[in-house]
C-alpha cells in the first residue's frame, strides 16, 4: 500500500545526470565534512538535535504565563529555604536539609556536614529542583522534546556540582590539607596521562588483565570463520552432555567475552561444567572494508551461518540459542525468519537484556532521533564505520554522576586510581560498528520499530516475532540503563510459546555476570500468564529469591532438552584455539 508521501518505485526512478543533480551531491560531501568533524568534538552527538528540543521548550515557557508564574512562586519559594539554610547550617549542621544530602550519593560523607559545605551542597539540590520543575510540565512541548531538554538541564547542573570542585569539596580540602597537595599532583599526572592516550588513540591500561591469559581462557577451538564472525566450540568436562547444543550470541557493540571473564565468573565455564556443549559466536571488529555489512549480514553470516555449523558439528540436534542485548534483538530477528521459513532447528530462545520492541527503550532513546541518525550516518560515512569513541558520550552520560564526574574527583582531586577488575578490563576493550548495519539497526528498529510492527524483512519478505512458538526465557536486570527491564519484558507481547521471564538485580552488564556465590544478587522468576499480562502485575506476584539466577536457568535449559549423549573432544577440525584472532581486533 502506498501512503501519503512515501515514493513508489518508479518516483525513486534515478534522473538524468545533470548539472543540477552533480551539485547537491558536492553539497552533501561537505556536509558530511562538517559533521564528521563536529561529532569528533561532540562525541557523535548532534547539537542540531538538542537545539530543536530547546527551541520548543523556550517558545512554549514564553507562551505559557501560567507556568511562569508556578516557577516564580518555586523560585521564591526555594530563595526563602536558602535564606533559612543560610542560618541552620552554620548554627545547626545537622538541622534541616541533611536528609536531602544524605539521599544523593555525591554528599554522603559526614564531611559535608560541616559549613559552609552543607550550605553548598543544599543550594545547589534547590537549584536542581527549580530546573527540574522549570524543564517539566511545560504545556504544549513535545514529550520527547520536555525529555532531552530536561536530561540536558541534569548534565548542566551536574557538571557544576560543588563536589567537582576542589574548594568546594571538603573531602578534596582535607585530603589536600593531609597531603600537603600531593594528591593534586598525582591528579594532574593522571589527567596528563589520560589526555596523551586519548591523543594517540591508545588503548586504555586494563592493568594485569589480558585477554588469552587471564580472560577469555576458558579452553575451546574456534571451528568456523568467515569475514564477520568466528565460531568458538568449548570443550567438554563431563562425559555426558546435553543433547541439544547451547549457541551464544553476544552483541557486536561489544567483545563477547563478558560471557568469559575470569574463571571465578565466566558464564561459559559455568555451563560447561553443568554439562552442556557450548558454541560462542566471536564477532568481528569491523574497519572500513566492512561498511557495505548490514543488519541482514549479520543474521546470515552471523547466527544462521554459526546454526548451519553446528548442525555438521552435531547432525539432527536442535540448538538452544542465547542472545545477549543486541545479539538477542538479531536472534529474535533470525529465530522469527526461521519460523516463517519453516525451520525448526531451535529447540529454546534465551534473550539476555535484549530488547524486540523499541518504544520505551529508555533514556539512551533521547539520542535517537531522525537528526541524530542524520548526523551519524554522515560521520559514518567519512569513516566507513562509528567508532567505540563515538557511542561512548551518550553512554556515559546517562550515567554521567558514575561514570564521569565521579572518576574526575577520584582521579584528578584525590588523586587516586581506581583498582581494576575484569568487567572494567573488558568494558575499556571496545568495538566498532559498520556504517550500513548501525544505519539499518538505528532507523529500522529504533526510529521506525519495524521489528514490532511486523513489517522487519529479512531475505526480502516481512517477519513476524508472533511465529516464535519455540520456548522462550527472558532476562532483564533492574538497574539496567541500556535495555530497562519493562522494554526487555515485551518479548512476552509477540513470542507465541512458553514464556518465562527472570528479573535480577544489577544491572545490564553486572547483573547478567552473576555467578553463583557473588554477594548480594536476588531475582524472581516466573511463567508469564498471557500476552496481556503486564510487568507490574508479574512483579507484584513473584517474590525475590537469594542468589545468582544461572542455575535457575540452566535447570530450565535441562527442561527442555531430550535427553543427554557422550561428549566429543572434537566434532570439526579446529582452526585454532580459543579465544581465537577476531577478539584482538
Amino acid at each position: 500500500m502506498r501512503h501519503a508521501g512515501n515514493p513508489t518505485p518508479e518516483d525513486t526512478q534515478a534522473p538524468v545526470a545533470t548539472v543540477a543533480t552533480v551539485e547537491p551531491h558536492r553539497h552533501d560531501t561537505i556536509d558530511r565534512a562538517f559533521h564528521a568533524t563536529l561529532g569528533s568534538l561532540t562525541g557523535g552527538l548532534s547539537p542540531m538535535a538538542l537545539a530543536t528540543a530547546w527551541y520548543d521548550w523556550a517558545v512554549h515557557l514564553a507562551g505559557s504565563p501560567a507556568k511562569q508564574a508556578e516557577l516564580h512562586e518555586k523560585a521564591v519559594a526555594n530563595a526563602a529555604r536558602a535564606l533559612q539554610a543560610g542560618a541552620t547550617c552554620a548554627l545547626a549542621p545537622e538541622g534541616r536539609g541533611c536528609a536531602e544530602m544524605a539521599a544523593d550519593r555525591r554528599f554522603r560523607s559526614p564531611d559535608w556536614r560541616q559549613y559552609p559545605f552543607n550550605l553548598y551542597a543544599q543550594l545547589f539540590l534547590l537549584t536542581e529542583d527549580w530546573w527540574n520543575a522549570a524543564t517539566t510540565g511545560v504545556p504544549g512541548v513535545a514529550p520527547r522534546h520536555e525529555q532531552m531538554t530536561n536530561f540536558a538541564a541534569r548534565q548542566t547542573l551536574d557538571m557544576m556540582a560543588p563536589s567537582n570542585f576542589a574548594l568546594t569539596n571538603p573531602v578534596v580540602l582535607e585530603r589536600t590539607k593531609a597531603e600537603r597537595g600531593a594528591n593534586l599532583v598525582r591528579g594532574l599526572h593522571n589527567l596528563l596521562e589520560d589526555f596523551a592516550r586519548y591523543a594517540e588513540d591508545a588503548p586504555p591500561d586494563t592493568g594485569s588483565y589480558e585477554v588469552g591469559r587471564n580472560l577469555a581462557v576458558t579452553p575451546g577451538e574456534v571451528i568456523h570463520r568467515n569475514r564477520l564472525m568466528e565460531l568458538i566450540r568449548y570443550r567438554p568436562v563431563t562425559e555426558t552432555v546435553k543433547a541439544e547444543p547451547l549457541l551464544i550470541v553476544p552483541a557486536w557493540i561489544m567483545k563477547y567475552y563478558i560471557l568469559d571473564l575470569s574463571a571465578h565468573n565466566s558464564m561459559v565455564r559455568y555451563l560447561v561444567e553443568q554439562g552442556f556443549e557450548v558454541y560462542m559466536v566471536s564477532w568481528l571488529n569491523p574497519g572500513a572494508d566492512e561498511a557495505d555489512l548490514s543488519m541482514e549480514d549479520y543474521v546470515r553470516l552471523g547466527v544462521l551461518e554459526a546454526l548451519d555449523v553446528i548442525g555438521r558439528a552435531v547432525p539432527d540436534q536442535k540448538v538452544h540459542a542465547a542472545g545477549y542485548c543486541l545479539g538477542g534483538t538479531l536472534l529474535s530477528i533470525a529465530a522469527a525468519s526461521m519460523a516463517r521459513d519453516g525451520d525448526d532447528r531451535l529447540a529454546s530462545m534465551t534473550l539476555l537484556a535484549a530488547q524486540v520492541d523499541f518504544t520505551e527503550a529508555g533514556e539512551i532513546t533521547l539520542f535517537i532521533d531522525d537528526s541524530q541518525v542524520a548526523f551519524l550516518e554522515d560521520i559514518m560515512a567519512e569513516q566507513g564505520y562509528l567508532g567505540s569513541n563515538q557511542m561512548a558520550g551518550a553512554f556515559q552520560m546517562l550515567r554521567s554522576n558514575d561514570l564521569i564526574w565521579s572518576r574526575t574527583i577520584h582521579d584528578y582531586l584525590l588523586g587516586e586510581r581506581g583498582g581494576m577488575n575484569d568487567l572494567m578490563a573488558w568494558n575499556a576493550d571496545a568495538t566498532r560498528m559498520p556504517a550500513r548495519m548501525h544505519s539499518d539497526y538505528l532507523r529500522d528498529l529504533f526510529l521506525d520499530n519495524l521489528l514490532a510492527l511486523g513489517r522487519y524483512k529479512v531475505g526480502g519478505s516481512t517477519v513476524s516475532l508472533e511465529d516464535i512458538e519455540i520456548p522462550v526465557f527472558a532476562v532483564g536486570t533492574e538497574k539496567d540503563h541500556v535495555a530497562p527491564w519493562k522494554s526487555v519484558w515485551k518479548i512476552n507481547r509477540f513470542a507465541d510459546g512458553e514464556n518465562t521471564f527472570l528479573l535480577t538485580s544489577g544491572g545490564h552488564n553486572a547483573g547478567i555476570v552473576s555467578e553463583p556465590g557473588h554477594p548480594r544478587r536476588q531475582y524472581r522468576i516466573g511463567a508469564v500468564t498471557g500476552h496481556a499480562e503486564e510487568a507490574e502485575h508479574w512483579l507484584a506476584h513473584h517474590d525475590p529469591v537469594e542468589g545468582s539466577w544461572w542455575p535457575e536457568w540452566t535447570k530450565w535449559l535441562d527442561g527442555r532438552s531430550t535427553g543427554t549423549r557422550p561428549a566429543l573432544a572434537e566434532t570439526l577440525p579446529a582452526l585454532e584455539p580459543a579465544p581465537g584472532r577476531y577478539v584482538f581486533g
